[in-house]
């Protein structure tokens, strides 16, 4: 089946989609004048400290802009448009995505696990190799089902600039389809990383332009494609998590570009059935987790959308920790959610939505006018669209993966907020190296948290890592600190004899901030902001 999928045949299609989103921009744009403006005085403020010739040419713009005609400006307004356009369009080679099933293979053990793939390198090439190390749980022949009646639209969490290379082999190994997906124009700079990306499917997003006209550029792509049945993979958190938490607010631009897709293809008398299926990437460890904190622990962090200074973006940086893995054996659950229709609601094995007093509802109806005629509506779609985020983080919810990193760290940051009094997140954060707690009341206290665990797992609002389903609050100890230990740049957990002191607080906040969503935890997110979702 999964051969069968529409991005085998992307490339064939390629140059008529680039010139489908570049009709439907152009043909959207009421007033170019406007849209030239901002784009000009947006991209003269954002390329001011650089200089150089595309500054010269947006500055040259900005002053004929007043003086041209209408035809003139749409004419200027097209070849932007077209520039963009093949600038963001991806490409598919089935050879090379022959070969990156392999090849991917043993890298994603070496840094998942890498004393099991050293200790046995030619069964490591096996791409069955990883199934106990990298493991996908949920619906899947269900979603296999979708994906051959509709276009399945993956929303995961996300938390590592690894996600889409283990997301894609969670595709593989659970017999879907491989998605077409934007990935940051910065990850593009890697050449090695660059060609798989640009071979498999990846759009480049190129996250430093912010005008609206390039905005409309990339959601009349994502559109376009959904509408024509490729399968899509959106992070919709915008964003790695910076806390290492379960997102609680979404940027759902692109998933209302699915929702646009759909009315489109039923305004035409066919509709396409689009699928959202959520998803969470649960790592043991995380390769960010050092610069991911420090971003978060910072105001000016907080509104930064790209880090070009992380760990995986330096070469020297992502060896020498690939070097300290080399003892470790880490793990990594990809849990699907019950796949949802456009408007949150779920569907079954044959695609049929379900409302939630489980009555079969005809998803056209939701974008049926009084008049008995399927019409967009931005106002009303928005409102959808919100509605659908609000479900996806409900799934994040409940198929969170707890790992043995996360309940340690939970356990030994509340020991910390215990030791130190009061509920300051800052104050708590200054207490480094100068607490430290007995290692048997630490696993005492992890066997109270994991019976917690276990009453929100049997009501369906959370999930243990299978591995730890059956091991005392020792053993989980265990498995945290050798995860641990050599990992990061700095101990977490330091061992002092019978002790063990709380070192790095940051990582104890970035690991337990997995569970503060289920009130298992220190939660230094405002509840009220944190429910929201933005459109």
């Amino acid at each position: 089946m999964t051969s069968a999928a529409p991005i085998f045949q992307f490339n064939d299609q390629r140059r008529s989609i680039v010139d489908e989103v570049v009709e439907r921009v152009t043909a959207g744009v009421r007033d170019p004048l406007l849209v030239l403006n901002e784009a000009a005085y947006l991209e003269i403020r954002r390329l001011q400290p650089k200089g150089g010739p595309e500054l010269a040419e947006w500055r040259s713009l900005a002053r004929q802009l007043g003086r041209l005609s209408d035809a003139d400006r749409r004419q200027k307004l097209r070849g932007f448009v077209t520039r963009y356009a093949w600038d963001v369009a991806g490409n598919f080679d089935p050879r090379v995505y022959k070969f990156a099933s392999k090849a991917m293979v043993p890298l994603i053990g070496a840094l998942l696990s890498p004393r099991a793939t050293l200790k046995n390198l030619p069964a490591s090439l096996d791409l069955t190799g990883l199934d106990g190390r990298i493991i996908v749980q949920g619906p899947r022949d269900h979603i296999r089902r979708l994906a051959e009646i509709g276009t399945v639209v993956f929303v995961p969490t996300h938390l590592s600039n690894l996600d889409s290379v283990v997301f894609g082999f969670a595709l593989e190994r659970a017999g879907l389809p491989p998605a077409t997906y934007g990935a940051g124009k910065n990850l593009f700079t890697n050449p090695v990383l660059s060609y798989f990306m640009h071979n498999l499917g990846a759009y480049r997003v190129d996250r430093r332009l912010r005008h609206a006209l390039y905005k409309d550029v990339l959601k009349a792509y994502s559109t376009v494609l959904i509408e024509r049945g490729y399968h899509s993979l959106f992070f919709p958190g915008g964003t790695r998590s910076r806390s290492g938490g379960v997102e609680r607010r979404l940027k759902l631009g692109l998933a209302g570009t699915a929702l646009e897709a759909f009315v489109r293809t039923s305004e035409e008398g066919s509709p396409r059935r689009v699928f959202f299926v959520p998803a969470t990437i649960n790592y043991l460890l995380t390769l960010e987790a050092e610069t991911l904190i420090d971003d978060f622990l910072q105001e000016e962090g907080r509104a930064r959308y790209i880090i070009e200074d992380d760990e995986s973006s330096r070469v020297a940086r992502v060896a020498a920790f690939t070097q300290k893995l080399m003892g470790l054996d880490a793990g990594c659950v990809i849990r699907f959610s019950r796949p949802l229709d456009c408007f949150g609601n779920f569907v079954d094995d044959e695609g049929a939505s379900h409302d939630a007093r489980g009555r079969v509802v005809d998803p056209v109806s939701y974008v049926t006018g009084r008049s008995g005629k399927v019409a967009r509506d931005a106002v009303r779609d928005a409102e959808y669209t919100r509605e659908l985020g609000e479900r996806i983080c409900e799934s994040y919810q409940k198929d969170t993966v707890v790992m043995a990193t996360h309940i340690a760290a939970t356990c030994a940051f509340e020991r910390l907020r215990r030791s130190v009094g009061g509920v300051d997140l800052f104050a708590l954060l200054r207490h480094r190296d100068d607490v430290s707690v007995p290692r048997a009341e630490l696993a005492e206290d992890i066997d109270q948290l994991v019976a917690r665990i276990h009453v929100l797992e049997e009501k369906g609002d959370l999930c243990l890592s299978p591995g730890l389903r059956h091991k005392s609050g020792a053993e989980i100890l265990g498995d945290a600190l050798r995860a641990f230990a050599g990992y990061h740049t700095n101990e977490v957990l330091a061992p002092r004899g019978s002790d063990l002191l709380l070192y790095d607080t940051r990582l104890l906040f970035y690991y337990q901030n997995r569970l503060a969503a289920h009130g298992l935890a220190f939660d230094a997110i405002a509840p009220a902001a944190a429910s929201r979702t933005r459109p």
